[in-house]
């Protein structure tokens, strides 16, 4: 299946004082476009869905700017029994150049008992039709 894909507006207010996009604005972008696929995956779910993020990263690979447009693909790279991976490119759309990567690890949580849990099989059947290639 093809990458999930949102496109981002970067507003003034989601940079510093070097008038570059700050770094904390990526994470907000990842977040977004993971919460997407999680109510494409989920949408009967609606805001019930028990997932936690155990782990993220990111790697800056150049520069945005207030005004610019970015597209978000997200990919889920690997399945486990209670966790899930997935990767995000963050691409400019007016240059095609790379902007960030990120790595994000989920986990079923159940947050009455604040305990993980597996994952749902229908939650992972959707999971397992965003996996890429290995």
């Amino acid at each position: 299946m093809a990458s999930h894909e949102i496109n981002v507006y970067v507003r003034f207010a989601e940079t510093d004082a070097a008038g570059h996009v700050n770094n904390v604005s990526y994470f907000l972008y990842f977040e977004e476009a993971r919460t997407k696929l999680f109510q494409e995956i989920c949408p009967e779910r609606g805001d019930s869905l028990n997932f936690i993020l155990a782990s993220i990263s990111c790697d800056y690979v150049s520069q945005a700017y207030p005004g610019q447009r970015l597209k978000l693909l997200t990919d889920v790279e690997k399945v486990g029994g209670k966790s899930f991976t997935v990767s995000h490119t963050m691409i400019n759309l007016e240059t095609a150049m790379t902007v960030a990567r990120s790595q994000a690890v989920t986990v079923c949580f159940n947050y009455e008992e604040q305990k993980t849990i597996n994952i749902p099989h229908e939650v992972r059947s959707r999971l397992e039709n965003y996996l890429v290639a290995q």
